[in-house]
């Protein structure tokens, strides 16, 4: 994996030219490890044409030792010091940095530090980008993640019965993802029951499960730090004919969607081949959300599966499909896989059966 990361470095670092960029500076958490393989909490990295160099503090000498395959430099002060020292040092005229992650205090501290003669540029997406297309080696991390919540979401559910709370599935999943292997949940484990499951993001709560209730689940996890997102539905004794009509639109919804995914297509496309199903079933405005997302080191990444995302799909993409209804006085229902675009098509990495669970 070093070659890897030392040629996405390469790829920023030349990079620069195009963008009018002497250097560019790196902060986020996620852009970070992307390019270095760093895990820890405090690290920076500053690209230039044909270098790259890693900061970090005490703390982190021996682990980014073990990790980061460029130059290093461990600061006992500030790290943006030693960074706006670097950058007066090698007499950087543009220096970029992330548009969206670089705090406002962060900013005037760096800006303070810097001649008059040298410009923050700001950048918005570069690293974003490029991270939409996966390597083999990242795709593996996903299948592996993949897999982890799949077996965490078999056993958790073994012990859902009425009189379980939100709150106690919720944990249960948690609680078998580490069990499996996962760093984390990769977001907070969504429980909804009943009427709370029409709460697209509803955090899970003390409410008893009840017969003939629908329980909505979404969870995803972080292994290898590379994430995962599922949504399952159970029902709490057999469903009646509306809940098996409204699964039924939304699990023709996402199976038209995953069809539709192959490269060239747009992020729009797919979006819309899932609308258009729950239109002909006239479930079409209880759909609220996008139809999916990019996942990775982050849970979402580009591209966005939405209405007026106009990026065309590439073999590689990690996506997720999730089309969803949600009534107010009924409750919600959502399916959600994790897919990978493939050279002709795509292939679903959730394993998880996608019938509406009777327990």
């Amino acid at each position: 994996m070093n070659n890897e990361f030392a040629q996405r470095r390469d790829l920023i670092g030349a990079g620069l030219a195009s963008r009018e960029l002497d250097a560019m500076l790196i902060s986020s958490a996620a852009n970070v490890r992307y390019l270095t393989a760093f895990t820890g909490s405090n690290g920076a990295l500053l690209v230039l044409p044909g270098e790259a160099l890693f900061f970090t503090d005490p703390r982190y000498a021996i682990q980014s030792s073990r990790e980061v395959s460029c130059k290093t430099k461990v600061c006992k002060g500030p790290i943006l010091s030693a960074v706006a020292a670097t950058v007066v040092r090698r007499r950087v005229r543009k220096l970029g940095f992330e548009r969206a992650h670089l705090s406002y205090d962060c900013f005037h501290t760096l800006s303070d530090s810097l001649p008059a003669r040298t410009s923050l540029e700001p950048v918005a997406g570069w690293l974003e980008a490029n991270r939409m297309v996966k390597s083999e080696a990242e795709i593996d991390l996903i299948r592996r993640s993949v897999a982890t919540n799949s077996k965490a979401f078999e056993h958790a559910t073994r012990r859902v019965r009425p009189g379980m709370r939100e709150l106690d599935l919720a944990a249960e999943i948690d609680y078998h993802m580490r069990r499996l292997g996962a760093e984390k949940p990769s977001f907070e484990t969504i429980v909804a029951a009943g009427r709370r499951s029409a709460l697209p993001h509803a955090h899970p709560t003390s409410a008893v499960f009840k017969a003939h209730q629908l329980v909505l689940v979404d969870m995803g996890a972080f292994q290898g730090g590379y994430a995962s997102d599922m949504t399952r539905m159970l029902s709490l004794g057999a469903p009646n004919p509306r809940v098996r009509r409204v699964y039924r639109a939304v699990r023709e919804a996402q199976l038209a969607a995953i069809d539709s995914v192959r490269p060239g297509v747009t992020a729009a496309h797919v979006d819309r081949v899932a609308r258009s199903v729950l239109k002909a079933f006239h479930l079409d405005r209880a759909f609220v959300h996008s139809t999916g997302h990019g996942l990775g080191l982050e849970i979402h990444e580009l591209p966005r599966i939405g209405k007026k995302d106009k990026t065309r799909l590439a073999a590689g993409m990690a996506i997720t499909i999730e089309p969803g209804v949600y009534l107010e006085r009924f409750g919600g229902i959502r399916i959600e896989d994790t897919v990978v675009v493939t050279q002709n098509g795509c292939e679903v990495l959730t394993p998880t059966g996608k019938e509406l669970r009777v327990v």
